[in-house]
Formats: structure tokens, C-alpha cells, sequence
């Protein structure tokens, strides 16, 4: 049964008739944010895919700089992630408040794991030379073509990136918030909220993986 001292805690706002309309507002207002997100990762990769087109053999010879290894990984990681962000979310709604701390935290650490792989790899492209720029260390007929291969490299990866950190810094907030017991059955509308933004952050890694790191494998 829901705890009616956890309902109570969280009010509807003058604005909802009821709780329900109050979460389906909140659904609705993620799923528009989600939606310009969509155009905003859809339009540099739109312009990515166009360069790709006119420009393939230079850019399949670009990618193969870049560690597969470490990005087959961080598809792992999130893939991962996004398993034990469902499972946060199940677990508050089932009032399950030690359960739900703990898969929050795992998230957390996911994300955290990946941020750091993906650091590790930027080092290794500043190392090699591969950053766009005066530095950019690539020779030959194509070497131009090269360093836009990585500015889209960067641009993508690093927006990327910087949703990670506010999905990171989303997952802090909730754990603490989690173990004071602000979450469950009657609301747990932060947490399903923060799983839709976490989601759509895996989903954009899952199309930025093959179109950067798989180009020309065979």
C-alpha cells in the first residue's frame, strides 16, 4: 500500500486536479525536452552523415584511429547502466527503498565508468596528435578531411559527454534523495524522469558507436 505520509510530503500542485495529472504533466514535459534533443544530436548527425556520403574512404581511414576496444566498452557500460536505471525505477515504485538506493548507486558508477573510459581515450587522441587544430597531426592528400572526421568526432562525443555528467549529477541528487526515504510507490516521478533522460542519453551513444568507431571494419 502506498504510505500516505510519503503522498502527503508531496502535495499536487494548485496548478493539478490530481496526482495522476500531475505525473502525466511531468511525462509530457520530459518527452518534449527528449523531442528537442532529438533535433539537437539530429541535426549534427544529419550534417555528419552528409560529409560521410561525400567523403567515405577519408573518413573510414579516420576512424580507424579510433580504440574500438574502448568504445565497445562504453557500449557495454551503458547498456548495462540502463539495465539497473530500470530497475531503480521498479524498485521505487515497489516500494523497495534499500533495493532502490542500491541499483541507483550502480547506475551511478556506470556512469561514472564510462566518463572516465571515454577520458582516457580523449588523453590518447591528445597524445597521437588526433585533436583538430594547429596540433592536428595528420599528413597526406587527406589529412584535411581527417581533421573533420574528428571534429565531429569531439563535437558528438563531447556533447555526449556533457549530458552524461548532468545525468551523473541527476543520479547523485536522487541517491541522496533515495535514502531519505523521498521515493515510492505514491511518488517516485524524479526517478522515472531522471530513467527517460537516462535512457535517451544510452540511446544516442548506441547510433554515435557504429557511425564513429565502425566505419570500413570489416
Amino acid at each position: 500500500m502506498p504510505d500516505p505520509r510519503l503522498a502527503a510530503a508531496h502535495p499536487v500542485a494548485h496548478q493539478f486536479d490530481d496526482a495522476e495529472q500531475q505525473f502525466e504533466a511531468s511525462s509530457l514535459g520530459m518527452w518534449l525536452f527528449l523531442l528537442t534533443e532529438v533535433m539537437f544530436f539530429g541535426g549534427i548527425l544529419t550534417a555528419y552523415a552528409v560529409y560521410f556520403v561525400t567523403y567515405t574512404g577519408a573518413f573510414e581511414e579516420a576512424s580507424n584511429h579510433l580504440s574500438l576496444g574502448l568504445g565497445a566498452l562504453n557500449t557495454l557500460v551503458l547498456l548495462t547502466s540502463s539495465l539497473t536505471m530500470a530497475r531503480a525505477v521498479h524498485a521505487a515504485q515497489a516500494e523497495e527503498a534499500q533495493a532502490q538506493v542500491r541499483w541507483l548507486v550502480r547506475t551511478l558508477v556506470l556512469g561514472c565508468t564510462f566518463l572516465v573510459v571515454k577520458a582516457f581515450e580523449y588523453r590518447s587522441k591528445f597524445v597521437e596528435g588526433y585533436v583538430p587544430g594547429s596540433s592536428f597531426s595528420a599528413e597526406g592528400p587527406e589529412a584535411s578531411l581527417h581533421e573533420l572526421f574528428f571534429s565531429f568526432y569531439f563535437a558528438l562525443t563531447g556533447l555526449h559527454a556533457v549530458h552524461m555528467i548532468i545525468g551523473v549529477v541527476l543520479l547523485g541528487v536522487l541517491v541522496v534523495l533515495a535514502r531519505r526515504g523521498r521515493f515510492g510507490s505514491a511518488y517516485f516521478t524524479p526517478v522515472e524522469m531522471s530513467g527517460l533522460y537516462w535512457h535517451f542519453v544510452d540511446l544516442v551513444w548506441i547510433f554515435l558507436f557504429p557511425m564513429l568507431y565502425l566505419l570500413g571494419r570489416h
